[in-house]
């Protein structure tokens, strides 16, 4: 997990940008042999429950994808005011779209 400070002004500096209507993945390569995650829930999805539920949500959904990740990757996944509302399929299909497209998630793995 990513949780320094320096760690997301690094993505945000020079990551690249894949976009969703429900969220945003930006992504930089990493020295590492594993692939971390970062998640920015701003206070527009709503009050920390919901915060909460939506990372829950996500977490869970790369716990299940972990098997299929290209390492040396820092992701920060930016979720969307739309993301609240949307169903498990919708996620999912959302998620492994912005993943795939970042390089992530098989596909390409230069930086």
């Amino acid at each position: 997990m990513l949780s320094r400070p320096g760690d997301f002004a690094r993505l945000a500096e020079g990551g690249v940008a894949k976009t969703h209507p429900l969220l945003v993945g930006r992504f930089v390569r990493n020295d590492l042999e594993t692939t971390r995650f970062g998640f920015a829930t701003g206070k527009r999805l709503g009050g920390a429950v919901i915060r909460n539920r939506v990372r829950r949500r996500l977490r869970e959904e790369l716990r299940a994808m972990a098997q299929s990740f290209q390492p040396g990757w820092d992701v920060l996944i930016i979720a969307r005011p739309a993301i609240v509302n949307s169903d498990q399929d919708a996620l999912v299909g959302a998620l492994r779209r912005v993943l795939r497209s970042g390089g992530v998630l098989g596909g390409r793995t230069e930086s």
